[in-house]
């Protein structure tokens, strides 16, 4: 069963994160691609059309999920597994400090 996040830059929708059995893709949507004012959300996703493919979670969007303390919170909150990276994702990261969010 494939999960799907909204990559939200600066407020605007920059592109799709999606996780199924094969791994992780990231596609920038046309639309943000099209505005002028269009950054990547990453130095290793840079801004193209052709989607990016990993077998595991990208580093920039694994930065995005709490450690330590924080973490531990999330865990016993929402039940969650520390190995369930994109479940953290998706439950953690809606309102995250800074420029990108899911």
């Amino acid at each position: 069963m494939a999960r799907k996040a909204e990559v939200r830059l600066f407020g605007k929708t920059a592109g799709f994160l999606t996780e199924d059995e094969t791994g992780y893709t990231f596609q920038y949507s046309s639309e943000y691609l099209k505005t002028s004012d269009a950054i990547p959300v990453s130095r290793l996703l840079p801004l193209q059309s052709e989607p990016f493919s990993n077998r595991v979670l990208f580093p920039f969007f694994d930065g995005l999920i709490p450690e330590g303390w924080l973490l531990e919170i999330a865990e016993k909150n929402w039940k969650l597994d520390s190995r369930d990276r994109m479940g953290l994702l998706l439950a953690c990261c809606k309102d995250c400090i800074g420029a990108a969010g899911i």
